[in-house]
Protein backbone atom coordinates (compact mmCIF):
# COMPACT_ATOMS: atom_id res chain seq x y z
CA UNK A 1 0.00 0.00 0.00
CA UNK A 2 1.54 3.29 -1.13
CA UNK A 3 0.81 6.07 1.61
CA UNK A 4 0.08 9.64 0.28
CA UNK A 5 -0.14 12.05 2.40
CA UNK A 6 -2.57 15.08 0.79
CA UNK A 7 -1.47 18.72 2.46
CA UNK A 8 -4.39 20.71 1.58
CA UNK A 9 -3.42 24.76 1.92
CA UNK A 10 -6.73 26.05 -0.08
CA UNK A 11 -7.60 28.66 2.03
CA UNK A 12 -11.18 29.35 0.55
CA UNK A 13 -12.07 25.29 0.79
CA UNK A 14 -15.37 25.08 -1.39
CA UNK A 15 -14.69 28.04 -3.52
CA UNK A 16 -10.93 26.99 -4.27
CA UNK A 17 -10.20 26.65 -7.77
CA UNK A 18 -7.26 24.95 -6.75
CA UNK A 19 -9.34 22.29 -4.32
CA UNK A 20 -11.20 21.82 -7.29
CA UNK A 21 -8.20 20.48 -9.48
CA UNK A 22 -6.58 18.31 -6.62
CA UNK A 23 -10.07 16.42 -5.97
CA UNK A 24 -9.78 15.99 -9.20
CA UNK A 25 -6.57 14.08 -9.33
CA UNK A 26 -7.52 12.88 -5.49
CA UNK A 27 -10.52 10.97 -6.76
CA UNK A 28 -8.76 9.23 -9.48
CA UNK A 29 -6.09 8.30 -7.51
CA UNK A 30 -8.47 6.77 -4.89
CA UNK A 31 -9.82 4.92 -7.23
CA UNK A 32 -6.55 2.43 -7.34
CA UNK A 33 -6.32 0.43 -4.35
CA UNK A 34 -2.71 0.56 -4.00
CA UNK A 35 -3.03 4.10 -2.37
CA UNK A 36 -4.30 4.56 0.56
CA UNK A 37 -4.55 9.14 0.78
CA UNK A 38 -4.66 10.62 4.28
CA UNK A 39 -5.67 14.15 4.60
CA UNK A 40 -4.23 17.12 6.34
CA UNK A 41 -6.14 20.48 6.23
CA UNK A 42 -3.90 23.00 6.83
CA UNK A 43 -6.89 25.28 7.51
CA UNK A 44 -7.92 22.97 10.70
CA UNK A 45 -4.34 22.64 12.60
CA UNK A 46 -3.01 24.45 15.14
CA UNK A 47 -0.49 25.76 13.04
CA UNK A 48 2.46 28.32 14.88
CA UNK A 49 5.20 30.26 13.53
CA UNK A 50 8.15 30.17 15.22
CA UNK A 51 8.58 32.89 17.57
CA UNK A 52 9.66 33.73 20.59
CA UNK A 53 8.59 30.65 23.43
CA UNK A 54 7.51 28.41 20.78
CA UNK A 55 11.22 28.63 18.79
CA UNK A 56 12.72 28.36 22.28
CA UNK A 57 10.67 25.28 23.34
CA UNK A 58 12.20 23.68 19.47
CA UNK A 59 15.54 24.52 20.24
CA UNK A 60 15.85 23.08 23.55
CA UNK A 61 13.94 19.59 22.53
CA UNK A 62 16.07 19.81 19.43
CA UNK A 63 19.30 19.95 22.00
CA UNK A 64 18.01 17.05 24.10
CA UNK A 65 17.19 15.22 21.53
CA UNK A 66 13.56 14.34 22.42
CA UNK A 67 11.93 14.17 18.54
CA UNK A 68 9.10 11.94 19.80
CA UNK A 69 7.93 15.39 21.35
CA UNK A 70 4.26 15.71 20.09
CA UNK A 71 5.06 19.16 18.39
CA UNK A 72 7.48 16.96 15.89
CA UNK A 73 4.24 14.90 14.80
CA UNK A 74 3.92 16.85 11.45
CA UNK A 75 7.59 16.99 10.73
CA UNK A 76 6.97 12.94 11.01
CA UNK A 77 3.80 12.45 9.19
CA UNK A 78 5.44 14.23 6.23
CA UNK A 79 8.78 12.09 6.62
CA UNK A 80 6.83 8.75 6.61
CA UNK A 81 5.04 9.10 3.23
CA UNK A 82 5.86 7.19 0.20
CA UNK A 83 3.92 9.90 -1.96
CA UNK A 84 3.12 13.81 -1.06
CA UNK A 85 0.63 15.99 -2.44
CA UNK A 86 0.11 19.92 -1.85
CA UNK A 87 -2.54 21.63 -2.69
CA UNK A 88 -2.27 25.56 -2.64
CA UNK A 89 -3.10 28.69 -4.80
CA UNK A 90 -0.57 31.53 -6.07
CA UNK A 91 -0.45 34.02 -3.46
CA UNK A 92 1.77 36.97 -3.79
CA UNK A 93 4.24 35.62 -5.88
CA UNK A 94 4.31 32.23 -3.90
CA UNK A 95 1.45 30.56 -2.00
CA UNK A 96 -0.34 31.30 1.22
CA UNK A 97 1.94 31.74 4.54
CA UNK A 98 0.23 28.87 6.14
CA UNK A 99 1.85 26.23 3.84
CA UNK A 100 5.20 28.40 4.75
CA UNK A 101 4.25 27.77 8.81
CA UNK A 102 3.87 24.62 7.80
CA UNK A 103 7.28 24.39 6.38
CA UNK A 104 8.89 25.63 8.92
CA UNK A 105 7.15 23.25 11.36
CA UNK A 106 8.24 20.14 9.50
CA UNK A 107 11.44 21.24 8.22
CA UNK A 108 13.32 19.59 11.28
CA UNK A 109 16.64 18.16 11.67
CA UNK A 110 16.99 14.37 12.62
CA UNK A 111 13.10 13.77 10.97
CA UNK A 112 13.11 15.50 7.24
CA UNK A 113 16.70 16.33 7.28
CA UNK A 114 20.25 15.73 8.62
CA UNK A 115 23.28 17.48 8.86
CA UNK A 116 26.72 16.10 8.25
CA UNK A 117 30.75 16.06 7.82
CA UNK A 118 29.38 17.14 3.32
CA UNK A 119 26.52 19.45 4.51
CA UNK A 120 22.87 18.47 4.53
CA UNK A 121 21.51 15.56 3.39
CA UNK A 122 17.00 14.58 3.30
CA UNK A 123 15.58 12.00 5.12
CA UNK A 124 12.06 11.69 3.59
CA UNK A 125 11.02 8.78 2.53
CA UNK A 126 8.61 9.59 -0.63
CA UNK A 127 9.83 9.19 -3.69
CA UNK A 128 7.57 12.00 -4.93
CA UNK A 129 5.67 15.46 -4.21
CA UNK A 130 3.21 17.08 -6.36
CA UNK A 131 2.00 20.25 -6.38
CA UNK A 132 -1.29 21.57 -7.39
CA UNK A 133 -1.70 25.03 -8.39
CA UNK A 134 -3.90 27.45 -9.75
CA UNK A 135 -3.24 31.34 -10.72
CA UNK A 136 -5.00 34.01 -11.83
CA UNK A 137 -2.70 35.56 -14.32
CA UNK A 138 0.13 33.61 -16.78
CA UNK A 139 3.22 32.56 -14.61
CA UNK A 140 4.12 29.50 -16.46
CA UNK A 141 6.94 31.04 -17.54
CA UNK A 142 7.51 33.68 -15.66
CA UNK A 143 11.10 33.98 -13.30
CA UNK A 144 8.28 35.74 -10.54
CA UNK A 145 6.98 32.42 -9.95
CA UNK A 146 8.29 31.18 -6.85
CA UNK A 147 5.92 29.00 -5.15
CA UNK A 148 6.68 25.67 -7.41
CA UNK A 149 10.36 26.57 -7.31
CA UNK A 150 10.86 27.06 -3.86
CA UNK A 151 8.93 23.58 -2.71
CA UNK A 152 11.32 22.35 -5.72
CA UNK A 153 14.36 22.91 -4.34
CA UNK A 154 12.42 21.96 -1.00
CA UNK A 155 12.43 18.14 -2.25
CA UNK A 156 16.03 17.91 -2.45
CA UNK A 157 17.00 19.65 0.54
CA UNK A 158 14.32 16.53 1.92
CA UNK A 159 15.77 14.24 -0.58
CA UNK A 160 12.67 13.30 -2.32
CA UNK A 161 13.73 12.81 -5.51
CA UNK A 162 11.13 13.41 -8.17
CA UNK A 163 8.71 17.04 -7.98
CA UNK A 164 6.32 17.69 -10.56
CA UNK A 165 3.52 20.32 -10.76
CA UNK A 166 0.32 21.11 -12.35
CA UNK A 167 -0.79 24.61 -12.42
CA UNK A 168 -4.05 25.64 -14.10
CA UNK A 169 -2.84 29.56 -15.38
CA UNK A 170 -4.32 32.37 -16.59
CA UNK A 171 -7.94 31.93 -14.52
CA UNK A 172 -8.49 35.78 -14.18
CA UNK A 173 -7.33 36.80 -17.60
CA UNK A 174 -9.92 36.50 -19.90
CA UNK A 175 -8.65 34.37 -22.76
CA UNK A 176 -10.20 31.64 -22.28
CA UNK A 177 -13.09 30.56 -19.91
CA UNK A 178 -12.17 28.88 -16.54
CA UNK A 179 -13.36 25.90 -16.68
CA UNK A 180 -11.29 25.33 -19.83
CA UNK A 181 -8.42 26.11 -18.42
CA UNK A 182 -9.51 24.13 -14.82
CA UNK A 183 -10.34 21.04 -17.46
CA UNK A 184 -7.45 21.25 -19.53
CA UNK A 185 -5.25 21.42 -15.97
CA UNK A 186 -6.79 18.56 -14.40
CA UNK A 187 -6.45 16.38 -17.07
CA UNK A 188 -2.49 17.25 -17.58
CA UNK A 189 -2.97 16.05 -13.46
CA UNK A 190 -4.80 12.74 -14.08
CA UNK A 191 -2.05 11.89 -16.81
CA UNK A 192 0.12 11.37 -13.43
CA UNK A 193 -2.08 9.44 -11.88
CA UNK A 194 -1.21 5.84 -13.81
CA UNK A 195 2.47 5.98 -12.07
CA UNK A 196 2.03 8.13 -9.04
Amino acid sequence: MVRVLYIDCCIRREQSRTRVLAEAFLAALQAKEAYKVERLCLMDEPLAPLTEGFFAQRERLLAEHNLEHPRFRYAHQFSQADRIIIAAPFWDLCFPGLLKIFIENICVDGITFGVGEHGSFGLCKAKRLLFLTTRGGDYSHSPLEMGARYLEALCKFWGIPRFDVVAADGLDLGREAVQTILDRAIADALALVENF
